[in-house]
Order: structure tokens, then C-alpha cells, then sequence
């Protein structure tokens, strides 16, 4: 069994995907296309993430869609940290189709600014997601990893989940600033974290397998395995490379596919059901 812990679905109308960097990707993306990628790489199942259009109806219809597709075990939907009446609305996504797949809540973090997560309203919805039992997911910049330690320490009973390892600048070789910042991150035993989206931290027309290496080690060093997940961040990898080259590096610089990341971490941080 292999968990891809981190896909996204998207239309071709998503605001962020006008820069006209990513022509590439600026397309609608289905489940056909997911099954297309996941079959050739021998991937079970997987957990479909909202991808930043922010918007609960679209988290409605992820659960929907997860709940027609057996590929995906699992939903991190989006929901405004800021929201007064979040758990409201987390029970309103439970209550509707496939709301039973509802794994984690996802904002924009990685949008506002350095200290966000530190706001009390903030907490308060942090500590709301965490009363659900569900799964605080985080998508943040390097610079706002200081605030992830802070959130997780003062809430000890929440599961946070740190998107892309933080998102470090592969590219610009910021290997010594990222760890600094990433060990009282991974300190905190509440804290999992996904080896996802790294080759568009990297160049994104030269990037090796070795430029990543060193951020992998360092994440295997500081969390141990069995607080890591492996996640393919498609199709926002597409361009920089294809699924197939991401997991093969990933099970590469791993020295093969541990249960824990490639399954296990996925199964019980997100807490899914498999058939």
C-alpha cells in the first residue's frame, strides 16, 4: 500500500495560476488525470488537498468527489482560520456528501503575514479544527516557521501538519537559515511533516535528486520517519518534472519506500480508512 498524501484537483480559472509562469499548469486537472499519474507510479490511494482557491463550497465538492472515487481516502479542505464560527462550518462539511472524509483544514498561511499564526482569533481557530479531531494542516514560508513552533507548543493536543517541509529555498541554496528554523519545528512531537512540493522549491529546469538530498536527510534527522509522509504535490509539480520522477527520487534519496512515509504516517495522522 502507498499514500500519495498531498494532490490537488483544480480548474484552469484558479486566480493564482494567471502568473505566467505556470502556462504549464494552468489547465483543469480531474480525477481521469490523477488516475493517469498514480497507476504507472503504483500509488494506492491518496489525500486531495484544497489548492488555494479558498473556498468552502469547493471543499463541499471535494468531499463529493472523494466520496465517488476510491483512489482518495481523504480530504484537507479549506476554512477560514479567521472564521468566529468555524466549528459550525467544520459540522456543516461533516454533515454533508462524504463529509465522513474530511481529514484536516487548510488555510493560506503561507499569504499573510510572518506572525499570523500567533494572533489570538488565529489560535482560537486553530484550537477549534484541533476540538474536532481534525488535523491542522499548515502550507507556510520558511520565515514563518518560528510561528509554527509557537502554535504547536501552545496547543499540545492539536496535529499539525507542516506542508513542503516549510517550503525552503532549494533553488538559492538557504540550506543553514531553513534548519535553524525547521528543528524547534520538529522538536514539538505534535508536528508531521511532508516531504512534498521540493522540486519547485528547486530549479525548476535542473534540479537533481542530489539538490534535495541534503533537505531530506535533514527532515529524516530531525523528524525520524515515522513523523513523515510522503507527498507528490501534483499537479503543481508538472513544472518542474512528472510523478513518476518525483516519487522515483523520493524512493531514491530514502534508499526505497519506508511503510511509515509512504503509508503508515498518512494512514494515522489523517486517520483513514482503507479498503
Amino acid at each position: 500500500m502507498i499514500v500519495d498524501a498531498h494532490h490537488h484537483l483544480w480548474t484552469a480559472d484558479y486566480p493564482w495560476l494567471r502568473d505566467a509562469a505556470l502556462t504549464r499548469i494552468r489547465r483543469d486537472y480531474t480525477v481521469d488525470d490523477l488516475r493517469a499519474v498514480i497507476g504507472p507510479a503504483g500509488v494506492d490511494r491518496t489525500v486531495l488537498v484544497e489548492g488555494g482557491r479558498c473556498d468552502t463550497a469547493e471543499t463541499r465538492l471535494f468531499l463529493r468527489i472523494a466520496r465517488d472515487t476510491p483512489e482518495i481516502a481523504g480530504v484537507v479542505g479549506w476554512a477560514s482560520l479567521l472564521d468566529p464560527g468555524l466549528a459550525a462550518t467544520i459540522d456543516d462539511l461533516r454533515a454533508g456528501p462524504g463529509g465522513h472524509l474530511l481529514a484536516g483544514i487548510r488555510d493560506q498561511v503561507q499569504g499573510r503575514a510572518d506572525d499570523f499564526l500567533d494572533r489570538g482569533p488565529v489560535r482560537a481557530g486553530l484550537a477549534a479544527v484541533a476540538a474536532s479531531g481534525l488535523v491542522n494542516e499548515l502550507v507556510v514560508r520558511t520565515p514563518q516557521l518560528p510561528s509554527v513552533a509557537r502554535a504547536a507548543a501552545a496547543l499540545p493536543d492539536s496535529v499539525f501538519v507542516l506542508d513542503h517541509l516549510g517550503k525552503p529555498g532549494i533553488a538559492a541554496g538557504d540550506l543553514r537559515r531553513w534548519r535553524e528554523l525547521i528543528a524547534p519545528v520538529a522538536a514539538r512531537p505534535n508536528v508531521i511533516a511532508k516531504l512534498s512540493g521540493l522540486v519547485t522549491e528547486a530549479d525548476w529546469a535542473a534540479w537533481t535528486p542530489q539538490d534535495l538530498e541534503p533537505y531530506v536527510d535533514i527532515a529524516v534527522d530531525l523528524f525520524g520517519t515515522g513523523r513523515l509522509m510522503f507527498g507528490s504535490d501534483w499537479p503543481v509539480l508538472e513544472v518542474a518534472a512528472t510523478y513518476l520522477e518525483v516519487k522515483e527520487a523520493m524512493t531514491g534519496l530514502l534508499g526505497g519506500a519506508p511503510a511509515d512515509v509512504f503509508a503508515g504516517t498518512a494512514i494515522s495522522t489523517y486517520h483513514l480508512e482503507l479498503t
